[in-house]
């Protein structure tokens, strides 16, 4: 069985379907798990609603979902994703609203346990070191975490005494062991790693082996889209540098 991981859409269809395509040339994916942040800063945030619940995965709820239905305050949103939120929720059906909704903020299938932040906090932290990693494995009982939220494809590992360093992953594998970890399969519609492709992962549950992909998509027709919506510039100009 493949399963096809993805987090941080943000409204951005084009990149989406660039995952998916690209997906499907590496072979049949039988299930899609998406970490949530469906929508928020992008420009088609109803039509990646659609497609996701057309793909009928697993997927949680991210700070941005819960932000476009106003169960989350705009003033824990900084200024920019704000203002994209805010018109964001102009954009969405009552269907759109109820959907996520009822996203849960943490699945568990199997050995994996999914959440958009950390399994601490699951929609408002950000696992970027070792430090809050560290802390984390205490909030998870299976032995994998998925996670999202940073925009950037990284593993970190509980090794006996130690807390591995986070190995950054950019279209590279790693095999699953019996060690706890936690798994960022990066950003597929807003990436800050300095890599403005889009970032997944397809997990194969006959080696237990990750792999993690990168895609090219047409920043520049998304970029179109935003500007016409009248998204800020800062939001439209990160797209190009991946930060």
């Amino acid at each position: 069985m493949r399963y096809l991981i993805i987090a941080d859409i943000h409204g951005n269809l084009t990149a989406l379907e660039a995952v998916l395509k690209d997906a499907a040339r590496q072979g049949a994916v039988g299930e899609i798990w998406c970490l949530g942040d469906i929508v928020g800063y992008g420009p088609e945030p109803a039509e990646c609603i659609a497609l996701v619940k057309e793909l009928d995965g697993v997927c949680v709820a991210g700070n941005h979902d819960r932000g476009a239905i106003g169960q989350i305050e705009m003033q824990n949103f900084n200024p920019f994703a704000a203002m994209a939120l805010e018109w964001t929720m102009d954009k969405l059906s009552a269907a759109d609203m109820l959907y996520l909704g009822k996203l849960p903020e943490e699945a568990q299938i199997g050995d994996f346990m999914l959440v958009h932040g950390s399994p601490a906090s699951p929609l408002f932290e950000y696992i970027i070191s070792t430090g809050n990693a560290e802390r984390n494995f205490n909030f998870f009982d299976t032995k994998y975490c998925l996670v999202g939220h940073t925009h950037a494809p990284a593993v970190f590992r509980q090794e006996p005494e130690k807390i591995s360093a986070p190995m950054i992953m950019a279209n590279k594998g790693f095999l699953l062991s019996d060690e706890k970890t936690i798994i960022n399969p990066g950003a597929v519609g807003q990436p800050r790693d300095g890599d403005p492709r889009a970032s997944y992962v397809i997990y194969d549950t006959d080696d237990h082996f990750l792999r993690f992909y990168r895609v090219e998509y047409d920043v520049r027709s998304v970029q179109d889209k935003m500007a016409q919506a009248g998204l800020p510039l800062q939001l439209i100009m990160r797209l190009e540098t991946g930060k």
